[in-house]
């Protein structure tokens, strides 16, 4: 006999304001007991939509029995959701958010002295520091992906600084059926090297193509917003070019989330792009 269908309901007192969120792009938080340590941040390109599907599992029903209120901000669209979204995560630390939390030993894979080592990404200047590959939360993440790749492409341990070995003496992995033999002569380094290219080819993070700073600007319904970027970094978002030139000075961190949301749209040439003074 199947299981009779639970329904969940929105508590009553959350009832109203759930009702009253716009359908319209931006991110909405569940505010709990502590007014100034929030639930959950999430987003949506339809506040509203995203509120009543919050309504799925018994652990979205725990998080609505905590909640006290809901606020919501508005956006242009979905970057400025986007955006806003990963600053708020990793400014508030909301409980029940784990993605986009910060990853304070963010690093990449680069290629230094015929090698591939984890470089930490804040050393790195990205209009200039060309060649890196993958954004991993730590250096023993991205040596863990790198030993996957040499698992997938039959890479050789030595040839990638995963072993330090005489010269002329076979790698462990070539021992175990597992290295097609740089580190043995049965297979020549450029061809090894050309294999591990094109492991690494679809994790390129690109070079920033401008010389200064960017705003971007997303247009919605009834707003727009201008996103100012450099080097991949979220300068922040203002309302007017005027504005955004005042932000070409800003330091801020490189940030991979910031990196992945902002990639597709700069690069894309779909939405109106300035190039502000360096």
């Amino acid at each position: 006999m199947r299981a009779p269908r639970i329904r969940w309901q929105y508590p009553e007192h959350l009832r109203e304001q759930v009702q009253a969120a716009p359908a319209a792009p931006g991110v909405y938080v569940f505010h709990g007991e502590v007014p100034d340590l929030p639930l959950y941040i999430g987003k949506s390109v339809n506040l509203r939509s995203r509120l009543l599907a919050h309504l799925r599992n018994r652990a979205e029903a725990r998080l609505l029995r905590q909640a006290r209120r809901i606020s919501v901000h508005r956006t242009a669209g979905e970057i400025g959701a986007l955006l806003l979204e990963a600053r708020l995560v990793k400014c508030e630390f909301p409980l029940y958010n784990r993605r986009l939390r910060r990853h304070h030993r963010l690093c990449t894979l680069r290629f230094e002295g015929g090698r591939v080592v984890p470089v930490d990404v804040q050393t790195l200047d990205f209009q200039r520091d060309g060649e890196s590959f993958g954004l991993f939360r730590s250096h023993a993440a991205a040596l863990a992906h790198l030993q996957t790749l040499a698992d997938a492409h039959q890479l050789c341990g030595a040839r990638l600084g995963l072993e330090a070995l005489p010269r002329g003496r076979p790698c462990m992995r070539s021992l175990l059926g597992r290295c097609a033999g740089a580190c043995s002569g049965r297979e020549s380094t450029g061809e090894h090297d050309a294999r591990l290219a094109a492991a690494l080819a679809s994790m390129a993070v690109r070079c920033w193509p401008w010389q200064g700073p960017v705003a971007l600007t997303e247009s919605g319904a009834d707003r727009t917003e201008i996103h100012v970027v450099r080097n991949w970094c979220h300068l922040g978002t203002v309302a007017t070019l005027e504005e955004a030139a005042g932000l070409s000075s800003v330091r801020a961190e490189f940030d991979a989330d910031c990196y992945r949301i902002l990639c597709r749209p700069l690069l894309s040439g779909t939405l109106a792009l300035t190039e502000l003074p360096a």
